[in-house]
Parts: C-alpha cells; structure tokens; sequence
C-alpha cells in the first residue's frame, strides 16, 4: 500500500512498508520529509474508507433491484379490483335501486326505481307523500297510518309509487325517457305501468312481486315493453 506526500503541490506516492519502519523519509519528488506514524495513520483512514465504500455501493445495489409486485394480503385494493364478485349490470342498477329505497318514507313498503339510458342513470325515485306535503311517516298518509290491509282503501293512499316518482323526477328536470330501462325493487302497479309505456321507456327490470300486478306485466308486455324479473 503507498501514501501521498504530506506537500499539497506535490502529494507523490510512497510504499507504506519503508513508512512502518519508523525511519524520517522524504519525499522523491519534493524532497520534503515526513514521519511514518503520519503516513501509517494516514494510510489506515484510506483503508478504513475502502470498505465504507464497498458497503455504500452494495446498498446502492439493493436499491437499484426491482422490488417485487405486492402481493394480494398487501393490496386489498388491487384484490378487490380482480375480484370474481365484480357485479354485472343487473346487479349493479338493482342494488342502487335498493339503497334509493332507504329514502322512502312510507311506513307500509320502501320501493324505489331507477332509470337507465346508455347504462347511465338519468333518474331515480322512492315511494312517498308528494313534494311539500307531510311524510308518510310523519302521518302524512292516513291510510298508510292507519295500516290499512294491503289492496284496502288505495283511494285513501296519498303516497306516490317509486316508479311515479323516478318519472315525474325526469320530467320536472326535462330529462327524456324514451328508449330507457326502469329498474323497480317491486313490479310496477297498474298505473306505474301506464305511465312507464307513455313515457317511453322499453325495458322493465323488478326484483320482486307486486301484489296484483298481472294485469300491469301483462298491459307492459301488449305494448311492446320487455319485462324481466331479476333477484339480487
């Protein structure tokens, strides 16, 4: 191993073995003397920083490596994006349709409906008083207070139906229907029908029965509407 000459001009290279023998060397170069423990010292500090610099470019390696792709217990974002539980359109508009029915209410029955168009949703609507009257459940209905037996005293029934409303919601924003699908969590009743085939709309989806709803599946289907039943 060899150490530079202590002269900042010069800093000519000496073997450090003639060093460690504790003699007065001078330079070969320069001429300027200088003592062994000096360069012994000196070459202990250049072979201390060899390893330390080893051990900073192995670092610097290991951080250069690609690291591995997270796996699917490290990323239950990317697990859920790959899920096989991944919900096709049906499902997907029906279970809006359910939490829209959380909205409503009437004390009776939450019903809600959707419309879709180019499987986007242009209008939605649950069962309940109309706007600006007292809630069904604040005793706005007094037949629907009065628990009335199903198919009993409709006449009395101040609660519009989900259908009703996700239609006349479009129309009170001047949103068209036509070409549409309504997605109903119940069979649209004989009026919900009517209005559906005027408004345009060519496909109903229902999740479940309505009580007394043949005659309104069967007047839909006369007119040229696709009804089918879908379960969540």
């Amino acid at each position: 191993m060899r150490i530079r000459c202590p002269n900042l001009k010069c800093r000519s290279l000496l073997d450090v073995a003639e060093a460690m023998k504790g003699k007065e060397l001078a330079c070969p170069r320069c001429g300027c003397p200088f003592h062994a423990p000096e360069a012994a010292e000196e070459a202990s500090n250049t072979a201390s920083a060899a390893p330390a610099a080893e051990s900073l470019q192995s670092q610097t390696a290991v951080a250069d490596l690609p690291q591995p792709a997270p796996t699917r217990e490290e990323s239950p974002a990317a697990t859920a994006a790959t899920s096989p539980s991944r919900p096709g359109w049906d499902e997907y508009f029906m279970r809006i349709a359910s939490v829209v029915a959380l909205r409503s209410n009437c004390v009776k029955r939450k019903v809600a409906a959707l419309v879709v168009k180019d499987r986007r949703i242009i209008s939605t609507g649950y069962n309940g008083t109309p706007r600006g009257v007292r809630n069904c459940n604040e005793g706005g209905c007094p037949r629907c207070n009065s628990h009335a037996p199903s198919g009993t005293r409709l006449e009395e029934c101040l609660c519009s139906h989900g259908e009703e409303n996700a239609i006349t919601q479009a129309a009170y924003h001047g949103t068209r229907l036509q070409g549409a699908t309504l997605y109903s969590t119940d069979a649209p009743c004989l009026l919900c029908a009517k209005m559906i085939i005027n408004s345009g709309i060519v496909e109903v989806v229902y999740h479940q029965d309505y009580p007394m709803n043949e005659g309104a599946l069967k007047l839909l289907r006369e007119a040229g509407v696709a009804v089918r039943q879908f379960q969540v």
